[in-house]
């Protein structure tokens, strides 16, 4: 799958979020765990999880009579396609536009700010 595939809707990110943590998970493992937040039938999560495989962002195994999904992609790919395309569909490709955003709009404290100076000076650092 190309990283220009990876962008998910915030539901397919809750189930990947589950298979991410878990490494694994069956439909019912998942329904279990987005019972409470999303409250969805076990055929829609099924249904999910089928599209997302046929996406190539899960794989699947059977085990018994039910299915055990596990992701295909990894969490910072998904997050690196959504980034690009944010930053592509909304500010032209330019990250300084998006930087500039996100500090006039007080989304980035200035501790944050420490933390982005001190990944510029250095590299990528640990995220």
């Amino acid at each position: 799958m190309s990283s220009e595939d990876t962008s998910l809707s915030e539901l397919q990110l809750e189930l990947m979020r589950v298979l991410w943590a878990r490494g694994e998970a069956s439909t019912a493992d998942v329904a279990e765990v987005l019972a409470n937040s999303r409250g969805l039938a076990h055929t829609t999560i099924a249904t999910l999880l089928s599209r997302l495989e046929k996406r190539g962002v899960v794989a699947s195994r059977r085990d018994g009579r039910q299915l055990v999904y596990r992701a295909l992609v990894a969490q910072g790919e998904v997050q690196r396609s959504m980034v690009s395309g944010l930053l592509d569909n909304l500010f032209g490709g330019d990250a300084r536009a998006l930087l500039a955003h996100l500090v006039r709009e007080e989304e980035i404290a200035p501790g944050d700010l420490d933390r982005v100076r001190e990944l510029l000076a250095g590299g990528r650092g640990d995220d």
